[in-house]
């Protein structure tokens, strides 16, 4: 009995051994898998650089050949002619400038950090590299250089849950019930605090089409702060684009096929320097997305002098077409850390009623219509969850015509 016993005992030793190992080996093999598969996603999104120029943020910027870069990895681009210049620009945009040369002398130029070490030549575009650390902070390869799903401000929604789900949070203005081919505004530029590194904090203008179901067209830029994407709290420039409410299609910047740039000239997701400072000087970006009434693509310039590049017409459903709703405004994640209300601030970090040199905002913003006119927005609405953590006011004078402050501190004594 007591010989049984030990052998009995004996076989428990070698099966837990066994387990052991195996789930050792099961682990060893799953680290190699995701480093293969790493490797093999950085190889995919990284092209073959002309030239390649370090940026003071510790960035790499990589001249690709034009026809090199990631846009032609699209099954549907392979053939693709691109188109070096839109069309048509908005009527409007240059007389619109005119106006506003006074509201320009209160804030001034702006570029990006790496223009300081070197430009890009010519028929190549500037692309941020990805390295493997920036992979591997996102919950998976797949996921990585994706918003989360229902990460759209939803103004018509009642429902303080469903605003909630997500734990994302907006102060927006926005504009809904006609036909819309293109946005504009120039933003004021700031490095919010981000509290969380799952955290991000950014300004945009999101142009949409659709419902806000899973079939939710939206095209996105504007700046943002995100130490989940990029590895710092630099505040950088950004595009996004979805056709299916951020499930499977679409990316920030050009971390997948769809967006084609043309411009040699400013990178997509690269810091944006100097950034405005409290009761200091104020920096502003301009951006304008318009749908070229000739090709149907919808096109982005950034500043006055920037053509970017487009998004092709047929990545899209609704948009294809036109779009449905237009918000411009800021966005942050709040993961309720200690189940508290996040400290990540949106826009200075400071609420709308403090003013210019305080609060951030939002001027000269403008809608694209049916005649590719650029119009003040009509019966302009505004929409935050909670107002006590990030508000958003609206105005209108002949400098900085349609405009709003917006943001907040996010954790206050009335935002718990």
């Amino acid at each position: 009995m007591a010989l049984f016993s030990r052998k009995r005992g004996g076989f428990a030793l070698v099966f837990m051994l066994v387990y052991f190992i195996s789930l050792a080996c099961a682990a060893r093999l799953s680290v190699s898998r995701q480093k293969l598969e790493v490797e093999k996603h950085l190889n995919r999104v990284n092209k073959p650089p002309v030239k390649s120029i370090e940026s003071a943020d510790g960035d790499i910027i990589d001249c690709v050949h034009i026809s090199q870069q990631p846009a032609f990895d699209h099954p549907f681009l392979k053939d693709h002619k691109i188109q070096m210049r839109p069309n048509y620009h908005p009527e409007g945009l240059y007389d619109e400038e005119k106006m506003s040369t006074r509201s320009k002398e209160s804030t001034n130029p702006i570029t990006q950090l790496w223009h300081m070490n070197g430009r890009c030549p010519e028929d190549t575009i500037p692309v941020r590299r990805t390295k493997k650390d920036d992979v591997l902070r996102a919950s998976s390869v797949k996921r990585y250089g994706k918003k989360k799903h229902r990460a759209i401000p939803k103004p018509r929604s009642t429902d303080p849950d469903l605003t909630n789900e997500s734990g994302h949070q907006h102060a927006i203005a926005y504009v809904e019930g006609d036909k819309y081919y293109g946005a504009k505004a120039t933003i004021n530029v700031w490095e919010p605090k981000v509290q969380q590194s799952n955290e991000f904090s950014l300004s945009q203008l999101w142009i949409l089409g659709g419902s806000f179901g899973e079939d939710l067209n939206s095209i996105e830029a504007g700046w943002q702060v995100s130490p989940d994407l990029y590895g710092d709290n630099n505040t950088r420039l950004f595009t996004y684009w979805t056709s299916d409410a951020y499930q499977a299609t679409g990316c920030y910047n050009l971390l997948c096929s769809g967006f084609i740039q043309v411009s040699s000239a400013i990178a997509m997701g690269a810091s944006i320097s100097p950034v405005s400072a409290y009761r200091n000087s104020q920096y502003d970006i301009n951006i304008l997305i318009w749908k070229d009434p000739k090709e149907g693509h919808w096109w982005m310039q950034f500043g006055n002098d920037y053509v970017l590049g487009y998004w092709p017409s047929f990545l899209f459903s609704y948009l294809a077409e036109s779009a449905s709703m237009i918000e411009w405004g800021g966005e942050v994640v709040n993961s309720q850390p200690d189940g508290k209300h996040t400290a990540t601030q949106m826009g200075s970090g400071r609420f709308p009623e403090e003013g210019f040199g305080k609060s951030s905002y939002f001027r000269n913003i403008q809608v694209v219509d049916s005649s590719n006119n650029l119009k003040s927005p009509k019966d302009l609405g505004t929409f935050t969850e909670q107002s006590n953590c990030y508000d958003v006011q609206t105005g209108s004078n002949e400098d900085w015509g349609h405009h709003f402050y917006y943001g907040g501190p996010g954790r206050n004594p009335n935002c718990q």
